[in-house]
């Protein structure tokens, strides 16, 4: 009874007792991630190229009010570059206790590097609200408007940098250093150094060119 129904196939062949899966490795393609998100740092090197392109256009437009050298506080943006660029080491560190498979100072390291953007970012609210208190808003020139929209593009940037890396944190603690959260840090690193790479850009195209006569 049971041999009649069996199907079968043309010809009187039986069909195959276990399906037949002819790609037998992982889904995931090997280093799709790392290329997608090389695509977006790509993308947001455009965003930023047109935000310093129309810096440099209208950098001079003071529309008779103040200029970088009457406004910019260089020693207090040196410190806010030091943190920044100091943040950039300590990932650094963190990857490599990454890679040395310790969950402990992999988290330590990446606290670190979360307390030292948020110092940034503090320093950063502290400029633009005393800008804005001594009446040298965005809307005041064409200038100040631009200024306003590039850096703080960059600090939205870092804070969404700040959200990710405490988010990654949870996943590490929760999960351990799996090979997903690796590839994830790996990201966050490359995001995290390109946002160094920009503000360099920034603090020396705006604000040390700024300040010259």
């Amino acid at each position: 009874m049971s041999d009649t129904l069996a199907p079968t196939l043309p010809g009187g062949a039986q069909p195959p007792a276990e399906p037949v899966f002819y790609v037998t490795g992982e889904h995931h393609p090997q280093n799709g991630t790392l290329l997608g998100f090389w695509v977006y740092l790509m993308s947001d090197c455009l965003i930023f190229a047109c935000l310093f392109a129309t810096y440099g256009v209208l950098g001079r437009s003071y529309a008779a009010g103040p200029s970088g050298a009457d406004l910019f506080d260089l020693p207090l943006v040196a410190v806010n570059t030091a943190l920044l660029l100091l943040s950039s080491i300590t990932y650094g560190f963190a990857m490599l206790e990454m890679r040395r498979n310790r969950i402990g100072a992999t988290q330590l390291w990446l606290a670190v590097t979360g307390i030292l953007g948020l110092g940034f970012l503090s320093l950063e609210m502290y400029e633009f609200a005393h800008l804005i208190h001594q009446g040298a808003g965005p809307q005041r020139s064409a200038f100040l408007s631009s200024f306003f929209t590039l850096v703080g593009t960059h600090g939205l940037h870092v804070t969404f940098g700040i959200i990710w890396l405490v988010t990654m944190m949870i996943q590490v603690q929760m999960h351990g250093l799996i090979p997903e959260n690796r590839r994830r840090l790996m990201c966050l690193s490359m995001f995290w150094h390109f946002l160094d790479l920009i503000w360099v850009g920034v603090f020396t195209f705006v604000y040390l060119m700024g300040v010259l006569p």
